[in-house]
């Protein structure tokens, strides 16, 4: 029984429904030790029988039997490990992959066997000494002569140490001397025990072998045997065969982004781009948002929310619209805003409230420092819901006392500090039980001076203070607002939506509203904007996810031939697809990596030169936001390999081995 069987092989190719047949009825039979060249004309069907005996061909009548077992050219798996393990094959434009090493050519198809990394090394390294290479493992095939670079293919094919070496015209682009060599070479392999099986028109090279099969018109027309077979007792080491690696294919990638430098420079640099805009921004919401809740905590205490009496009868107004209806009604109904003690006994029952404080809050008050006076300004008595980390200097106010605004403070004396001590007048309007108008004046003695911006200028007096002056002109004297203590600053929410349910007559009582309710919102509009702007950035990820599908679509057309060789060499349709994915996720990590570190660097850049301005970081890049980078880049990377890849994995194996 041969080593290799062929069984009334049938094969046509079809234009529309016309069929032109290829191989009639092909029967033939092969063993070890033979070196067998099968000789004639092109068109009459010799590379087609060549790539069934190779599994590359799977549409085809009759069988293949290897030592014996019929080879099921259905299932692509089993042709797969077939060509790992069985066959060798020797191209004639040698069709080595450019972007590696001669011996990493040679390792390529080792990577698909058992062996260890040392171990496919030195087989390597000796496959290369076999054929005189052994000064040129470390040089890429373009700097080969023709003759080394078949050594090398020759070299390839021998590494997974395969029964069958196919060699199709090996040397049909060899000169003479070249030639001889490369068939010395074909003799010694069917020397060692192999079935040496080459594709050739040329006479000269058939007569080196030991059998010559001639073909024309898909038949087998004139066999020849000139010499006997070689016999070979020694038992070759047989190698254990795997598919690719997932650690290899990374290698693979890798070499052919580090063999494409300036095409993936600037793939990586567009998407870094991309990656660092869109990370900068969002780094720059998270430090404005900071900035924003520094300032605010520093003029207000979180765990002490605001309460005032709720005067709307809208059920669905926001607490924001509830909040300004009570301070216009103040103007009009005053009355109707003041808080009595029993209503405040309510609220100090309420869970997590350990304190209630009454206040006062005036509006349009006029301070007079004899050189100088602000109008329209707002008073509201000191309760521990102003931060004293407000008051820039001096103290809280006391009896008689007043803690004023720096920048009125700026208005009286240069020397702002310089003010402490002395005495402003203050005039408000308030009202009296009949809702009738009544002006307060008073002369209060400054201890303090706070800093709360334009829009948050601090005036406050103590609440005996105001309520002494509120009782000599005749005007109400019952609060107008409250500070609550919450316990910690984690229930205080809850401790607002208590109070905000609190009903009298059915009503809603109160409006209570925290710095947490403000900073919310800023913070809902801050983010919203930093999105934004995140957003228009990020269109530059598209563009980028854009380059990287043109650049893989280019490199699988333009290793069509390498994509075929993989294949040859038993590489399954999945490695090739893993291979391309590979290289985008590549790229879109190096990209990833390169704009965050652009981005850390702008913010270094970005904090420094404001930091003297507003003394603090007002970039702040978070794990989240570097999370979000790398993920999304490498989604980028992922969905834009997708088609390309896919379509690498499904080229027909002979179309990209014949491709130019």
């Amino acid at each position: 029984m041969a080593f290799l069987e062929l069984k009334n092989i049938h094969k046509s190719y079809y234009l529309g429904k016309e069929e032109f047949p290829v191989l009639k009825g092909i029967d033939l039979g092969f063993d070890k030790g033979e070196f067998v060249s099968i000789l004639g004309e092109s068109g009459g069907g010799k590379s087609t029988l060549m790539n069934i005996i190779g599994g590359l061909d799977r549409d085809f009548e009759g069988s293949v039997a290897v030592n014996g077992e019929v080879l099921d050219h259905k299932q692509e798996k089993r042709l797969d490990l077939y060509r790992r393990k069985t066959i060798g094959y020797i191209f004639q434009s040698f069709n080595l992959i450019n972007y590696q090493t001669n011996l990493e050519n040679v390792m390529t198809s080792l990577n698909m066997t058992a062996l260890s990394g040392a171990e496919r090394k030195k087989r390597a390294v000796e496959l290369l000494d076999q054929v005189g290479l052994m000064e040129h493992i470390n040089k890429y095939p373009n700097q080969l002569s023709g003759g080394q670079k078949q050594r090398v293919a020759i070299a390839r094919a021998l590494a997974s140490s395969p029964d069958v070496i196919i060699a199709d015209e090996p040397t049909g682009a060899l000169d003479a001397v070249n030639t001889r060599d490369v068939l010395e070479i074909l003799e010694s392999i069917a020397k060692d025990g192999k079935l040496v099986i080459v594709v050739t028109h040329s006479q000269e090279v058939a007569d080196y072998g030991t059998r010559i099969l001639h073909m024309s018109d898909g038949k087998i027309d004139e066999e020849k045997t000139l010499k006997d077979k070689f016999s070979n007792e020694k038992q070759t080491e047989e190698v254990v065969s795997k598919p690719l690696a997932a650690r290899t294919i990374w290698k693979m990638a890798y070499d052919h982004v580090r063999f494409n430098k300036l095409r993936n420079f600037l793939i990586t640099l567009g998407s870094a781009i991309g990656v660092f805009s869109v990370i900068l921004f969002l780094g720059l919401g998270n430090g404005i948002k900071g900035y924003i809740n520094d300032q605010v905590n520093q003029l207000a205490n979180p765990k002490y929310p605001t309460v005032m009496k709720n005067v709307t009868t809208d059920n669905k107004a926001s607490n924001n619209e509830r909040l300004q209806e009570t301070m216009q009604k103040m103007t009009t109904d005053y009355k109707s805003t003041t808080i009595s003690d029993k209503s405040l006994e309510k609220i100090d029952k309420i869970a997590h409230v350990n304190d209630v404080i009454k206040g006062y809050q005036f509006n349009n008050v006029s301070f007079n420092s004899g050189k100088t006076s602000v109008q329209g300004s707002q008073l509201q008595t000191w309760t521990p819901a102003i931060s004293e980390k407000a008051i820039k200097a001096g103290h809280k106010p006391g009896k008689n006392e007043i803690v004023i605004d720096k920048t009125f403070a700026q208005k009286i004396d240069s020397d702002w500090k310089s003010v402490i001590g002395k005495k402003v007048t203050l005039k408000y309007t308030a009202f009296d039980s009949d809702n009738m108008p009544v002006q307060v004046t008073d002369t209060l003695k400054v201890v303090g001076i706070a800093e709360g911006g334009q829009a948050g200028a601090i005036f406050s007096t103590d609440y005996q203070t105001a309520k002494a002056a509120l009782n000599k002109a005749g005007a109400i004297t019952e609060a107008n607002m409250a500070s609550i203590a919450v316990d910690k600053a984690e229930n205080v929410k809850a401790a607002v939506k208590k109070v905000n349910s609190i009903k009298v007559d059915g009503k809603r009582a109160f409006v209570g509203i925290s710095i947490g309710d403000v900073l919310d919102t800023i913070n809902t509009i801050t983010s919203l904007a930093s999105y934004v702007l995140a957003a228009i950035a990020g269109i530059s990820l598209i563009v980028s996810a854009i380059m990287i599908i043109v650049t893989t679509y280019m490199s699988v057309s333009e290793r069509t031939k390498e994509i075929g060789v993989l294949r040859a060499l038993g590489a399954r349709s999945k490695d090739i697809r893993k291979l391309f994915t590979s290289e985008s996720l590549m790229v879109g990590m190096i990209s990833a990596l390169v704009g965050l570190a652009a981005a850390y660097i702008g913010q270094l850049l970005m904090n420094m030169a404001l930091h003297g301005l507003i003394k603090y970081d007002i970039v702040q890049i978070s794990f989240g936001n570097v999370l979000f980078a790398i993920i999304i880049s490498l989604i980028i990377a992922l969905v834009a390999s997708f088609v390309p890849s896919r379509k690498a994995a499904k080229l027909n194996t002979i179309d990209a081995l014949a491709a130019d």
